[in-house]
Formats: C-alpha cells, sequence, structure tokens
C-alpha cells in the first residue's frame, strides 16, 4: 500500500538524517526551501516537485523509486488525534485553549471566514528571555471569505 511504504521512507530518511548528521536548516537552504515546509514534506506531509525530489534522493541515497513516490500527492494529515507526542500535544492544547478566541478574532477583523491551510506558510524560531529559551511559531495564512452564490 502506498502509504505504508511512504512510512517506511520516512523512516528511512529520519535515520540516514542522523547517521550522515544532517541538519534541518541546512538542507533547506540547500534546496532553496521553507525548512517547515521541508520537514513536513520528508515526514509524508507533502509531494515534492521532481527537482527537488532528485536533489533529496542524492542527498540521502535514495533509489528512483523511492524519489518517486516522494512526488505522490500523500495522504495528508493522518495522526492520532489527541496527539500523543508532548510537543505536539502542547500545540494541540494551545488551539483547544485558544481556538475560539483566535475563531473570533478572525472574524471580528476579517468578517465570516476561514484562514487558509492550502495558500500557508510557517516560521519557527528561537527568542531568548529572562525566564527560559521561547518558541516563537508564526503563521501567515489567506483569509478565504464564506461566499453566498447564486
Amino acid at each position: 500500500m502506498h502509504f505504508e511504504k511512504r512510512a517506511v521512507l520516512t523512516e528511512k530518511i529520519l535515520s540516514v538524517k542522523i547517521s550522515k548528521n544532517i541538519q534541518w536548516e541546512t538542507l533547506a537552504k540547500e534546496l532553496q526551501v521553507p525548512p517547515l515546509w521541508l520537514v513536513s514534506a520528508l515526514l509524508g506531509e507533502h509531494s515534492i516537485p521532481r527537482s527537488t525530489a532528485e536533489q533529496i534522493g542524492a542527498k540521502f541515497g535514495l533509489s528512483d523509486d523511492e524519489i518517486k513516490l516522494l512526488q505522490q500527492v500523500p495522504y495528508r494529515g493522518n495522526m492520532q488525534m489527541p496527539p500523543s507526542d508532548p510537543t505536539i500535544y502542547r500545540f494541540f492544547e494551545a488551539i483547544s485553549v485558544y481556538g475560539g478566541a483566535i475563531k473570533e478574532m478572525i472574524h471580528e477583523m476579517f468578517g465570516d471566514g476561514i484562514m487558509s491551510a492550502i495558500n500557508f506558510s510557517m516560521d519557527i524560531a528561537k527568542k531568548e528571555h529572562p525566564e527560559g529559551s521561547r518558541v516563537v511559531v508564526t503563521m501567515s495564512g489567506k483569509f478565504l471569505p464564506y461566499e453566498w452564490k447564486n
């Protein structure tokens, strides 16, 4: 099955990353792609354009079939809910607590609609703080109004 093959490929990529001490940020710069997009893609959440998949294949020692698999449209969002990993769970928790407020603010500022997760970008940064380092996550999604069409 396609999903199972992709999961095996993800494990191979993670293994090679560790053995070759590949850093996501460095790899993203080499490939000239956003780091979070790259990591998400290599974890199986995005299809990768052919030229980038070929570069990744060379870097990770992938077969032609594995390079083709990177280019396939994935089955996205196949995650246990609620998530069991503590890092991922904290994002789930933050959205559970602040989701309603975020929704209210979006509607107050933009009207009736949603933030696109397709026309979307995300960045992560580290910010030093007297009480301990902070994780800064910035999400930017196109606003899509709900429209009634006749």
